[in-house]
């Protein structure tokens, strides 16, 4: 029997989410520049050097069925699958690591016609996320810290361009 919404009788959550990571940035292009560059997930190692390669299908436009596979640096390799997709205001995708389930979420907002709000969002459901959660969120962060600069300095210089 449940214990209440998302509690098991073991007393762990199994559908309680856990935000781990919460990070927004200003970019000085539109929404649709922003939204545009990052959809092009098969060229994020330019700016996210902790990936060495991602692989997508089905091939064409970032879209609602897109799954794919990211190579990390580090040799690690994650899976993802889609699971909201609201061009050009976020998409959402879900992989797993270490028995819990990691939903990424990556949210555009206007700020003026040449500016856009950026964020990115990593919530963690599962039976490990009080064991490994914070660890993740803590390697996932360090990670944007070195990659969101690179990230900004593409975007000026494309808008330049």
């Amino acid at each position: 029997m449940s214990k209440g919404p998302g509690v098991s009788m073991r007393g762990y959550s199994v559908r309680r989410m856990k935000r781990i990571v919460d990070r927004t940035f200003t970019a000085r292009c539109s929404v649709q520049a922003a939204w545009n560059h990052l959809a092009a997930i098969e060229n994020w190692p330019s700016w996210a050097k902790h990936i060495r390669s991602i692989e997508r299908s089905p091939a064409g436009a970032l879209a609602r069925e897109t799954k794919g596979l990211i190579r990390l640096s580090n040799g690690f390799k994650s899976t993802f699958a889609m699971t909201e997709f609201n061009p050009p205001r976020n998409w959402k995708w879900v992989g797993p690591f270490l028995g819990a389930r990691i939903h990424y979420d990556h949210l555009f907002e206007a700020v003026s016609a040449d500016e856009t709000r950026i964020r990115f969002t990593l919530d963690a459901e599962g039976w490990t996320v009080p064991m490994v959660g914070w660890l993740f969120g803590a390697i996932y962060r360090r990670n944007l810290n070195r990659a969101i600069p690179l990230l900004v300095a593409e975007l000026d210089r494309l808008v330049r361009t």
